[in-house]
């Protein structure tokens, strides 16, 4: 990744959000987190991999993570610079539809 810039606005949401950018012909480190995940491509197009499969994400189009689930976000561009961002929230314990409503 080539840069990761935080919103700080966000601190008065029920989210935090950020943007970053994957070189041409590279990929983000590896990472997993507690939190959701969901990113719009903005610029490029992705390949997100999750659990061993590959998925293309074309620029204007998004895609969602779930708590702890392992990603890496593959830049397969030999010229332009991936750009996407995120937004990104903490699983509500006791929410509706979680099994605990029964």
């Amino acid at each position: 990744m080539s840069r990761w810039e935080q919103f700080p606005a966000t601190e008065k949401l029920p989210f935090g959000a950020m943007w970053y950018s994957v070189a041409p012909l590279s990929s983000s480190p590896p990472d997993c987190h507690p939190d959701f995940e969901l990113s719009l491509v903005l610029g490029g197009d992705a390949e997100v991999e999750v659990g061993g499969v590959v998925t293309l994400v074309r620029q204007g189009s998004a895609f969602l993570l779930d708590s702890e689930e392992s990603h890496v976000v593959h830049n397969r561009s030999a010229d332009s610079p991936l750009l996407i961002f995120s937004a990104y929230w903490m699983p509500d314990a006791g929410a509706p539809g979680d099994g605990s409503d029964a």
